[in-house]
């Protein structure tokens, strides 16, 4: 039996949804079978397609941006963003280089922001609705790319945005790893997430009080979940991992685990989502948010955008993304979702999406 409320919120994220088919499929079992909350989705991604497909089929599923601008392709033509991408549409595969160019070329921001943009616009053309922001390599809190976001919360839509925060402390208790990596990753994005968060409260933009994933580097596995839930710290956390059916097996078969979906019960722990968060979502089917601010047709320039930079502009704004994609509304499925159990799924509805799972893989 289940725990009263213990006042600890997790959300549950897999990066990477639409990167490929394997991926795909391991989100949706993961959501369907374990704990899995969210994931976020690679709008340009070679899977892409068939992950919007799947996420309107698993409306309890929360959907958000994996913004991609390094290790992977761009949704803008090379012509339009020549100094971000190779004439393929490829980003660069060096983070650490492309970080350094993203904040000491200044000529590069009116780039960023027209590929930041049309990114954003190829998500809402997709109609679901978005439950969060974050970035590839968490890239979305580089000074540079986070002073765009910051710009344009209302136009672009942004309501949730992940602050990476892994309590390196916390973290050294329930797993070994190499400690150089996960001292300087955990001072690097607690530095980052600090510039960012006077921005977010000011503005109203949601987050959570910390974040789990970061400092495992792919090796989110049962053993890790199962020493750090129960030292879950009251409050509002997320844990985001990379689960497949591939590569990453052992973080696919750690959120499906019998024992972890067990010992959150146990601890009383309950599951959400970045919509979710402030909503009493552990004891009743939450009706879907509403207040999803569309894509502004028409981008309105701001004075942090009149910059000197803005002259090496691209000529023409981008491309529409194909509006005719899809239009389910999963604003209008009447299937329960996010209660306390199972990946935010009540027991009717946790049984009724388990029969419906059976034909996912491609």
């Amino acid at each position: 039996m289940a725990h009263r409320d213990s006042g600890r919120r997790l959300i549950v994220n897999a990066d990477d949804f639409g990167k490929s088919p394997s991926i795909n499929e391991a989100i949706i079992r993961a959501h369907r079978e374990g704990i899995l909350t969210s994931a976020s989705l690679m709008v340009n991604g070679d899977a892409f397609q068939e992950a919007v497909t799947m996420a309107k089929a698993t409306p309890s599923l929360g959907v958000g941006l994996h913004l991609t601008l390094v290790c992977g392709k761009s949704t803008l033509p090379h012509g339009e963003i020549p100094g971000l991408v190779d004439p393929f549409g490829n980003f660069s595969d060096s983070p650490v280089k492309t970080g350094f160019r993203y904040f000491a070329t200044q000529r590069l921001r009116g780039q960023l922001r027209y590929e930041i943009a049309a990114q954003f616009k190829k998500f809402h053309a997709t109609d679901l609705p978005l439950d969060h922001v974050n970035g590839h390599l968490n890239m979305h809190l580089h000074p540079t790319v986070f002073s765009l976001l910051s710009n344009h919360y209302l136009e672009w839509g942004i309501g949730n945005i992940r602050l990476t925060r892994d309590p390196y402390s916390l973290n050294a208790r329930v797993a070994p790893g190499p400690w150089f990596y996960r001292r300087s990753h955990s001072f690097i994005f607690n530095w980052l997430s600090a510039r960012a968060e006077p921005s977010l409260r000011e503005r109203n933009i949601r987050y959570t009080d910390r974040v789990f994933g970061l400092l495992q580097n792919a090796r989110v596995n049962e053993q890790f979940l199962t020493a750090l839930l129960p030292l879950l710290p009251k409050g509002d956390s997320e844990l985001y991992c990379h689960p497949s059916l591939d590569a990453f097996k052992h973080e696919f078969a750690a959120l499906t685990s019998p024992r972890v979906r067990d010992l959150i019960d146990e601890l009383g722990i309950a599951l959400t989502t970045y919509r979710g968060l402030g909503e009493v979502a552990f004891a009743r089917t939450v009706e879907p948010d509403t207040r999803h601010v569309p894509f502004a047709k028409a981008r309105r320039k701001t004075s942090a955008d009149n910059s000197p930079e803005d002259s090496d502009k691209p000529r023409r704004q981008p491309k529409s993304a194909n509006s005719n994609y899809g239009k389910t509304n999963r604003d209008t499925d009447s299937r329960p979702h996010l209660r306390s159990y199972r990946g935010g799924l009540s027991e009717q509805g946790f049984k009724a999406n388990r029969r419906g799972s059976g034909n996912q893989s491609q």
